[in-house]
């Protein structure tokens, strides 16, 4: 009989790589907010792939960046404190653009990481589908070179698509093959042990993202400040009751956020609202109000208050 295997496998790699999209995709659900926008993810979350030989406990991080404030910061030391305890890593690197200088200081950081330990390192190259297979093959040789100009050896290099399922279940067997013999880590009916309050800020936070302008998806953030059943609703028809707030840095973001006449406002609520009630089973009720927070993410005590 196979021992049970169970532990923690990190994904890491440069913003906006696919980590996100991939996460969901071994794990079979949605458990990360996904965007086009680079640093989407701010949160260490953890998805839960729980089968009846092992149990992997997938952790995805924040893109690794060189930072340009307080927020970036504590990012990175997000990113560095997560890999530090795995007991395997996958480096995504997206198949769409060249090998460039912020795969290079991932790569960097986490050849450093790994020194002395003997855990596994996978390399992922994601968004397969986005280019023809000369391509892949090209960013194939650049990460076999870019880990032989590093000294990190990588265990696997993996082309994977999150969108066609290409070797999805390949790069989920290599990770579950590098997890030690034990028990489960978690129950085996939880894909995700983020508070639910979390999870519902990151949906109303990915609705946001849709459709702003550059400047705004690094000053977006949202805290759900209430959230509850409303009393006295019939057995067979609950309703949960949600006020939350999306903080911007300036008046005039604020503007940008909430549209004409409160439409922009109302569409992320609509867009919120759907994803939470397929998330938790049960009819929504959201209430959304935009505040200023003036530069946030530079201010300490205020990175606090966002949970930061």
């Amino acid at each position: 009989m196979t021992a049970h295997r169970a532990g923690l496998a990190c994904f890491v790699g440069r913003p906006n790589a696919g980590k996100s999209t991939l996460m969901n995709a071994l794990v079979g659900q949605k458990v990360a907010i996904t965007s086009s926008r680079p640093q989407t993810t701010r949160h260490v979350i953890r998805a839960i792939l729980t089968r009846p030989e092992a149990q992997l406990v997938m952790l995805d991080t924040p893109g690794l960046h060189k930072p340009k404030t307080l927020l970036g910061e504590r990012l990175n030391d997000l990113v560095r404190e997560a890999w530090s305890g795995v007991d395997v890593a996958a480096m995504c690197i997206a198949a769409d653009s060249p090998v460039g200088p912020g795969d290079r200081f991932v790569a960097s950081e986490l050849s450093r990481a790994r020194r002395g330990g003997a855990r596994t390192t996978y390399a992922v190259v994601t968004k397969t589908d986005l280019v023809p297979p000369p391509v892949v093959a090209e960013r194939l040789i650049e990460v076999a070179e870019l880990g032989a100009a590093l000294g990190l050896e990588w265990g696997e290099i993996v082309p994977v698509s999150a969108v066609t399922g290409d070797h999805v279940d390949l790069l989920t067997g290599l990770l579950v093959e590098a997890l030690p013999e034990g028990p489960s880590l978690y129950p085996d009916n939880e894909v995700t042990d983020q508070p639910e309050e979390i999870l519902v800020a990151e949906l109303i936070r990915e609705a946001a993202l849709e459709g702003v302008t550059d400047e705004l998806p690094h000053s977006l953030a949202v805290v759900v400040e209430e959230m509850a059943m409303r009393d006295g609703r019939p057995e067979d028809r609950p309703l949960l009751d949600i006020y939350a707030v999306v903080f911007v840095e300036r008046d005039s973001q604020k503007a940008i956020i909430i549209g004409k006449g409160g439409s922009r406002l109302k569409a992320v609520g609509t867009r919120a609202r759907a994803g939470i009630e397929a998330l938790l089973g049960t009819p929504v009720f959201l209430d959304l109000r935009v505040k200023v927070a003036k530069d946030w993410q530079r201010d300490p005590r205020q990175l606090r208050r966002l949970g930061f």
